[in-house]
């Protein structure tokens, strides 16, 4: 057996412990709970947990490993006794770090998995380790009140809109940040390099420039892309597990809506209507199986094309001023107009953070001239070596 195989079994062995003692967690948890519908999803996590558990120790059994039968520690003993007096709140805190463990080892056993079988296992393991973890969050969050056409609105992501919002601006003000640095940066360096040489600045400053943009247009597109094939291949192990088990899948969306404030005849009558839909529902099943919505995905074109004008803009602030001046006179107005530009971005920010405006500006103007000073002096450093 090698080194590889050894550690893959270790994994298992601690996979399968740690599903048995989740099991009991939350057996525990439900026999204590009044609440029926959060009772039902607590039974519903521990037979999923069982198994696991099952599944992993007929794994051992088939590579020849020798199981003992399973004894819990003092540690997980205490553990259990302190979930046990704790809130539902914190209880469900508490167990959300353990399946967030747990999706850790799986990540680290699928890397180690040395077959199709195996790999398929965890995998399938893992996503209802996520779907767990999500129901934990939301059995964390104290119910408030609201009226089932309200709650039925923010589930859809009717809200969504001021979120979309931000995220564009944030890009905006982030790609202008990076490009007015950059050019910024470089512009202080040849300066102090070439003695204000404004044909050398004016040439490095629009390299720079272009180089920024393009360089911010193609990783936000690739991370765009990227972002919308992994949203993709999610959707489609959805889609598989929807068309093998509908009946299951559907439940578990009844127990999200149950959750979130729904009555289970307002869940099933909801998860009905979804169902008349396939699309819908399946979109559905991702959003609140997995946390994923399309609509956190940009346009992959939209967003290089936004984050390449942005940081073009940002940019060419620092170097304008070379086109209509040379010398010390140009690097002088490039520091002025540059340190105005810094305070404006910084400013701006308010519209994403809400935070002080006047503190956002200066404290993003600090960094801006900063970063020029230490470049102008690098370029001092290396002008005798420039001859």
């Amino acid at each position: 057996m090698d080194k590889q195989q050894k550690r893959f079994i270790s994994n298992l062995r601690k996979a399968w412990r740690d599903e048995m003692v989740s099991a009991k967690n939350y057996r525990s948890l439900a026999e204590q709970e009044k609440n029926p519908e959060r009772k039902a999803i607590l039974d519903r996590m521990a037979q999923a947990e069982d198994r696991h558990a099952d599944r992993w120790l007929k794994r051992l059994q088939e590579l020849g490993e020798k199981t003992n039968t399973f004894v819990e520690s003092p540690a997980e003993m205490l553990r259990r006794h302190v979930l046990m007096k704790s809130s539902p709140e914190t209880a469900a805190q508490m167990l959300e770090t353990g399946e967030a463990e747990a999706d850790k080892l799986y990540e680290t056993m699928i890397a180690a998995a040395e077959n199709d079988s195996d790999r398929q296992a965890l995998l399938e393991a893992q996503r209802e380790e996520n779907a767990h973890s999500m129901m934990l969050q939301e059995m964390s969050r104290p119910r408030v009140s609201m009226h089932p056409q309200s709650r039925l609105d923010r589930i859809l992501g009717r809200e969504h809109w001021h979120v979309t919002a931000g995220g564009w601006i944030g890009q905006a003000i982030y790609g202008v940040n990076d490009g007015l640095g950059a050019a910024f940066g470089v512009v202080s360096g040849v300066a102090g390099a070439t003695s204000a040489n404004g044909q050398f600045i004016l040439l490095s400053g629009l390299a720079a420039a272009i180089a920024s943009a393009l360089s911010m247009g193609s990783g936000a597109y690739l991370a765009s892309k990227s972002e919308r094939e992994v949203y993709q291949a999610e959707l489609d192990r959805e889609r598989q597990e929807l068309e093998e088990k509908p009946e299951e899948e559907m439940e578990e969306l009844e127990l999200f809506y149950q959750l979130k404030g729904f009555s289970p005849d307002e869940a099933k009558k909801m998860v009905r209507k979804l169902a008349e839909q396939p699309d819908q529902l399946l979109k559905t099943l991702a959003h609140e199986e997995l946390g994923l919505s399309e609509q956190t995905f940009p346009n992959p074109m939209r967003s290089a094309v936004s984050a390449t004008i942005s940081t073009a803009i940002g940019a060419l602030v620092p170097v304008l001023p070379f086109f209509f001046w040379t010398g010390l006179k140009g690097l002088v107005i490039s520091l002025i107009v540059s340190t105005l530009a810094h305070f404006t971005v910084g400013a701006s920010k308010v519209l994403v953070t809400g935070r002080s405006w006047i503190k956002s500006g200066l404290e993003m103007t600090a960094v801006g001239l900063g970063e020029a000073m230490i470049t102008y002096a690098i370029g001092l450093l290396l002008a005798p070596a420039l001859g």
